[in-house]
């Protein structure tokens, strides 16, 4: 965090910092060298056009524009890269949709096509889809859920956001149980 006060941890809700790890470290020094690179070039062909015409506050934000936004390109190419992996689809296609695609069409592509995210069953070892609540095969609960109307809730929760179902008189399993006290 930014104060250096960490936030209150919560089991059930993923953190939100994972997904900056996945950047792969040569997606950082590319976007770097980029982003560098087109300033450089934008300077050296400032200052070898012998007539200065336009502003050059515009040429200076244009080239900061232009740097950022090919350096943020290179990201999403690196994020999608290892994201792709992931979720076990097919990396090959998919960076090669994403580079050839022009204008950042194929990362849309991507991001509206992707597979969820899976994750096994502790229970049974079935892959199963991390937005299930219980596993399809063996019927184990994964995530907790309102006893009234089997929708999610979160662990701390008293009560269901759905229905108002009171979740303390539900039976829930030893290992959830052990989040909410």
């Amino acid at each position: 965090m930014a104060w250096g006060i960490d936030p209150p941890s919560r089991p059930d809700v993923e953190d939100e910092g994972n997904e900056l790890k996945m950047i792969p470290l040569w997606s950082v020094i590319l976007s770097l060298v980029v982003f560098a690179g087109i300033q450089v070039l934008s300077f050296w062909g400032r200052q070898n056009s012998m007539p200065h015409r336009g502003n050059p506050v515009m040429h200076v934000v244009g080239s900061y524009s232009w740097g950022a936004a090919l350096a943020s390109y290179v990201l999403l190419i690196g994020y999608i890269s290892r994201d792709v992996k992931r979720r076990n689809m097919s990396a090959g296609i998919w960076m090669l949709i994403v580079l050839v695609m022009p204008g950042g069409i194929g990362a849309i592509v991507y991001f509206m096509l992707r597979q969820p995210m899976m994750t096994r069953c502790p229970s049974c070892r079935t892959e199963v889809a991390s937005g299930f609540h219980f596993c399809p095969q063996c019927q184990f609960q994964m995530k907790p859920v309102c006893g009234q109307c089997f929708r999610g809730v979160h662990i701390t929760d008293v009560y269901c956001v759905q229905c108002g179902h009171d979740l303390t008189r539900d039976e829930m399993p030893a290992r959830l149980r052990s989040h909410s006290d």
